[in-house]
């Protein structure tokens, strides 16, 4: 079971493959906010719900100093795919590893309809303008979690 952050951690560092292959790191983004959220697989319900409410939501963020991340074990193929069907505007990065949803401790057990399994626990790490983490958020609900990251950014 992977290590979950708290606030005052540094953020860990990572570079990985966009959509379109191109490599993405956490460092491109020093200066600005960073919300970085995990999610269990592209073009599933709550995974939609979730990266559309971000889409929907990158003007307001982006206007308050927030780049917007988010990170699947999905292959770049896939994220593509997810990206061009719903029309989304936010970085997606391909984790097939899991390496860096472990070091987030985005991975490990979870309850799943009443079982113990192992996979990835929907999670959000706000990391600020120094890479260290702000907020870290775990087991959450895809549905309206982007509007209470707004809520509580005081956005």
């Amino acid at each position: 079971m992977s290590e979950r952050l708290e606030p005052g951690d540094v953020a860990p560092a990572f570079t990985l493959p966009d959509a379109d292959g191109n490599e993405v790191s956490l460092s491109d983004h020093k200066g600005r906010k960073t919300i970085v959220y995990f999610y269990p697989a592209a073009l599933t319900p709550g995974c939609t719900k979730q990266a559309c409410d971000f889409t929907d939501n990158l003007a307001l963020l982006a206007g308050a100093g927030y780049d917007v991340i988010g990170i699947s074990p999905d292959k770049p193929e896939k994220l593509a795919k997810f990206r061009e069907q719903e029309d989304l505007e936010v970085t997606l990065l391909a984790d097939p590893e899991k390496r860096v949803l472990e070091a987030y401790g985005a991975f490990g057990e979870k309850k799943l309809y009443g079982k113990t399994v192992t996979g990835v626990i929907r999670s959000t790490v706000v990391v600020d303008e120094d890479g260290k983490v702000e907020r870290a958020l775990y087991n959450v609900k895809a549905t309206g979690h982007v509007a209470k990251i707004i809520k509580d950014l005081g956005i």
